[in-house]
This record gives structure tokens, C-alpha cells and sequence, in this order.
């Protein structure tokens, strides 16, 4: 039956639900789509979540992260060893200023609410000239999170979806990280399930149709373990080393998932 919470909290969305996730899966990817070009060496991240700002309200939607629990931006911007909840405007670790250099790497997250419906997702930028390893390990998590994404489907498991994740990433010699998850969403921006990125297969809930939620995998090239700054948002690698993530808000659908946040211009994370 449609329109009823599980047994483990998760809510059943109506097939009339997929068109509000829909339409705010696309704004979002469209405004990731819009800034590609504008990631380049000498910008600020202050600037690019000013750009994003302006592209809400041009679209006339409404920021989800905007006054969440205090923070004050319309974006999270992580650069290079941030894994995620990077503050736009803020000191860049290691960094004395917020300037994206030459061969640094950076993900963008945003959400926005359309018609109370919340479209969230993230991508990969490079700025200027990308390290090898770097572009590798961009690489490797895209197909992480797509691996995942190809094992949702109706009587599949949460599980399912991390082990898919989990096994691709360290068959490439890189980790995922434990502290942080994907979740449900809907008309809501967190709600269950917290979806792990890592995991057995055929342990969790089973997945059922109308069921929406995010799908985000931060990969690193060294350790999995992470710790959060002083300002309490942004989130490191405890070794030091690079991090990279991407997101995309899905439903169940009776075959398998449809992904709201593909961007609506067939790019990914290149400008």
C-alpha cells in the first residue's frame, strides 16, 4: 500500500509524488550544471555560492540549507581533502583564503525546495589542470555511486546498495567513508532510512516502491576515518588525504529507480 511508513520508518511515496521530486531534482541539476563553467583557479568559493544563491532565486525556489541549524549558505563546497560540509567563504584548510588553485578538486552540494518537494545532490568540479590521481579518484567514485544506484530495486536491501559501493571502491585501493550517509527525503530534507555506503548483501530494509531517498558516497584515496573542525560543519580527512563525492536524490519505481538530480545537460562532473 502507497502513503504509509514501513515497519522501519520509511516513508511510501504515491506515483503522484514522483513529478514534485522530479521537478526539484532538475532545478538542482540544472544549478550544477550552470556553475561548471565558472569553476576555475583564482575563483572564490565564496563566489560560486553566491552565483548559486542567485540561481535560486532566479528559479524561484527556495534554499533548503539556508538558516538549517544555523548555516547561512546556499551551497556546502569541499575542496581537496574536505569531505563534505565545506563552508563557502571560509578558509580553505591548509589555506589561508578561500581561492580554488590550479589541479584542486572540489564538490558542490545543493538543495533546493520546489513546491515543498527537496531536490538534493552534489557533484565533482577540477580546477584548471587535475592531478592523475585526482581525476582517478573523481573516476572511481562516480561509478561508485552509479554501482549503487544499479542495485536499487524493489526486494533489493539497503545492504545491497552499500556492498555494491563498498567493493568497487576497495577493488580500486581507495576507502569509504563510515561517518556520514545517505537519507531519505521527500517533503522533507533528512528522514529515514540513513543509507550506508558500505555493507553485506541482504542485510537492511528491503527496498519497495515509492520509496525516495539519496544515494552521496565520499570516497577517499587514503583512510576512511574523518573529524569535524572547530566550526563545527566541516568535515576532514583525518590522514590529510583527497576526498571526493557525489549525490543523487532516487525513487523505487516497480523496476527499479529513477534518478531526479541526472543532469539535465548530460554532464557529470566535468563544466
Amino acid at each position: 500500500m502507497r502513503g504509509r511508513i514501513t515497519k522501519d520508518g520509511i516513508r511510501i511515496y504515491e506515483d503522484a509524488d514522483f513529478a514534485g521530486m522530479r521537478e526539484a531534482g532538475r532545478v538542482a541539476a540544472m544549478i550544477l550544471d550552470d556553475i561548471g563553467a565558472l569553476v576555475v583557479p583564482g575563483v572564490r568559493t565564496g563566489e560560486l555560492d553566491d552565483f548559486i544563491r542567485s540561481e535560486v532565486e532566479r528559479h524561484g525556489v527556495t534554499s533548503a540549507t539556508i538558516g538549517y541549524k544555523g548555516y547561512q549558505h546556499a551551497s556546502c563546497i569541499s575542496v581537496n581533502q574536505v569531505v563534505c560540509h565545506g563552508i563557502p567563504g571560509a578558509k580553505i584548510p591548509k589555506r589561508g583564503s578561500d581561492v580554488i588553485l590550479d589541479a584542486d578538486i572540489l564538490n558542490i552540494d545543493v538543495t533546493v525546495i520546489v513546491e515543498g518537494w527537496f531536490g538534493d545532490t552534489s557533484r565533482m568540479y577540477a580546477a584548471g589542470n587535475v592531478k592523475p590521481f585526482r581525476q582517478r579518484l573523481i573516476d572511481v567514485t562516480h561509478e561508485a555511486l552509479m554501482r549503487g544506484i544499479a542495485a536499487v530495486k524493489p526486494g533489493n536491501t539497503f545492504g545491497d546498495i552499500g556492498h555494491a559501493i563498498q567493493t568497487f571502491v576497495e577493488a580500486n585501493r581507495m576507502s569509504v567513508v563510515r561517518d556520514f550517509c545517505g537519507h531519505g527525503l521527500g517533503r522533507v530534507f533528512h528522514a529515514p532510512p540513513n543509507v550506508l555506503h558500505y555493507g553485506r548483501p541482504g542485510t537492511g530494509a528491503v527496498l519497495e516502491e515509492g520509496m525516495f531517498f539519496t544515494i552521496e558516497p565520499m570516497v577517499n584515496l587514503g583512510r576512511p576515518e574523518t573529524k569535524v573542525l572547530a566550526d563545527d560543519w566541516t568535515a576532514v580527512t583525518r590522514d590529510d588525504r583527497d576526498s571526493a563525492q557525489f549525490e543523487h536524490s532516487i525513487g523505487v519505481t516497480a523496476t527499479g529507480c529513477e534518478i531526479f538530480t541526472l543532469s539535465p545537460g548530460g554532464k557529470f562532473f566535468r563544466p
